[in-house]
């Protein structure tokens, strides 16, 4: 036997090669993207349980199914952030679960046992201070929004519903799964600290896991901008209310990031199986 094969041999019993669930990331995303929009869509619908839509003069009529979306873009907006919540909490349970299978540092099956009934043991409280963390980064988006142009002494709550679903969407996954950064001066901290710099300020995600977090995110920000320009176009649409543009933007754009990073994803791990199913070339001397 070659050492080649006597060590993979030995190191196969202690602990198995964690790899990337790449067939489940790909179930897991596309469920989860159709079920964005359904709550993007078919969730606020339920308005009409609440009694008649109010009637409106328009130049501009809408079909019943967009005027259930646009009649209380409130509402609308609040039936959002419930089903993000439910949502996001379910998706987040599994990125936090590659997140830990991904960067285990464990060497046998006993110490990743060990890490596994750890992290088991901690869920509630990575979940109370991921809950706490995005409903801070609401504030900070709320008064960033303002900044950009929303309005500052009118539309509170609808400025406040799309800083929250923006949150769900950008902050609440990774708060969960690598922990909400902190001003602690431990070591655990400043590399929390530093990988949250990474990611969100430099963007440069360096695996599989880390492109979950960071593609959707950079998507979301880009659709809740690109959605607000429909807004000061002067055509008078009841679609044009504040923050449902926007609002719709940022769910578009957290899909098509999430499509990207799958995208790019499986275009590395094709590459990956790939180079680990060639032969390795072999150069042969002339004589």
């Amino acid at each position: 036997m070659s050492l080649k094969a006597r060590g993979r041999a030995s190191t196969t019993p202690n602990r198995p090669r964690q790899f990337f669930p790449y067939f489940q990331y790909v179930s897991v995303v596309g469920v989860h993207s159709t079920l964005v929009g359904f709550v993007a869509l078919y969730l606020p619908q339920s308005i009409r349980l609440l009694g008649p839509l109010p009637a409106r003069e328009t130049d501009r009529p809408q079909s019943e199914f967009m005027e259930a979306l646009t009649a209380r873009p409130t509402l609308t907006a609040g039936w959002i952030c419930a089903g993000l919540c439910v949502l996001q909490l379910w998706w987040g349970g599994w990125v936090r679960q590659w997140y830990f299978e991904h960067s285990t540092s464990s060497s046998t099956v006993d110490e990743i046992k060990m890490d596994r009934a750890r992290f088991n043991e901690q869920w509630f409280v990575r979940l109370r201070e991921a809950v706490a963390f995005t409903l801070f980064v609401t504030v900070v988006l709320h008064i960033i929004i303002v900044l950009f142009g929303a309005p500052l002494l009118s539309h509170h709550l609808h400025t406040g519903l799309l800083a929250f679903a923006i949150a769900l969407l950008t902050a609440f996954p990774p708060a969960y799964a690598l922990g909400p950064p902190s001003l602690a001066s431990d070591t655990s901290a400043l590399v929390n600290r530093l990988t949250w710099v990474r990611l969100f300020a430099e963007l440069s995600p360096s695996n599989a896991v880390e492109r979950i977090f960071v593609y959707p995110a950079v998507g979301t920000a880009l659709g809740t901008w690109l959605g607000a320009f429909p807004i000061a176009l002067d055509w008078g649409c009841p679609w044009q209310a504040w923050p449902l543009t926007s609002l719709y933007g940022s769910l578009v754009g957290y899909v098509a990031g999430s499509l990207a990073g799958l995208t790019v994803n499986s275009v590395k791990w094709l590459a990956m199986e790939q180079s680990q199913l060639s032969p390795p070339s072999t150069k042969y001397k002339s004589s």
